[in-house]
């Protein structure tokens, strides 16, 4: 019994690596693409494919054979969003400050090694590349997610950044070079500020935000995307009133008991 029980864990967990595979570029995956994402063998993948489709969760391309996410997910999601108490209070601060800086203000939990966007809202006159609500940013390349790493405690932080030099491969120096210029930012000015670390031409001004009775660890940035930003002249119109931002956040959530 408890053999079959933790079988069916594990399926469940493999079955949520597949979902989460796809991103918020949206392109489909065929099933070759999926391995190379999640790292599970080719069989476990086909065969969580199959299943997937048959409940809803996926649903072919149409004329081919590659997969795309279908409505059964989108129906779980919503109803997170609508009854989170978090988010209820954090969409119309996120909108207001989006509005004051004309940029996309987003509100950023972690997910394995990616950061999910639970928050996201731009200002009508923001240029973005798909970004919203569902988006996953890399960890260790982004503002945001150098932000969220900087005020973790000092064991879970290392755990990470072991975990992400190891998945650089031949990248991890230039990595985690990056990650301290983030880290010494962030101890100067609060902030730190990342060109192009999810896409080419675009900017993540960001700081880390603990929120409610349980202090959660979240992420809060502003970006842009922009043909040639300066980046240091956006960061210093944008610090300042990032950080008041984000003390007014913490205060409006302080007494937020429930979890993420």
């Amino acid at each position: 019994m408890e053999e079959s029980a933790a079988g069916a864990v594990l399926t469940v967990q493999r079955g949520m690596q597949v979902l989460r595979a796809f991103r918020s570029d949206r392109a489909p995956l065929s099933n070759a693409e999926l391995v190379r994402r999640t790292g599970l063998p080719k069989a476990t993948v086909s065969r969580l494919t199959s299943t997937l489709l048959q409940l809803g969760f996926l649903r072919h391309v149409p004329g081919g054979r590659e997969f795309e996410l279908a409505a059964a997910p989108v129906g779980i999601g919503h109803a997170y969003l609508s009854g989170c108490e978090l988010l209820r209070i954090a969409n119309p601060f996120l909108q207001d400050l989006a509005d004051e800086l004309n940029v996309s203000v987003a509100l950023s939990v972690r997910d394995g090694l990616e950061m999910l966007y639970v928050g996201y809202r731009a200002s009508h006159k923001v240029r973005t590349l798909r970004l919203g609500v569902g988006s996953m940013l890399p960890l260790g390349s982004t503002a945001i997610g150098r932000a969220y790493l900087w005020r973790l405690p000092s064991d879970e932080r290392e755990e990470l950044l072991s975990l992400l030099r190891f998945q650089a491969g031949t990248g991890a120096l230039a990595l985690m070079r990056g990650v301290k210029q983030s880290f010494d930012e962030l101890k100067r000015t609060g902030i730190c500020s990342v060109l192009a670390g999810y896409q080419r031409d675009a900017y993540g001004i960001a700081l880390p935000v603990v929120v409610g009775k349980k202090q959660i660890v979240m992420s809060m940035s502003c970006g842009k995307a922009n043909v040639q930003p300066d980046l240091a002249a956006e960061s210093q119109r944008i610090a300042p009133v990032l950080r008041a931002a984000a003390l007014r956040f913490q205060n409006l959530l302080v007494d937020f008991d429930g979890e993420l």
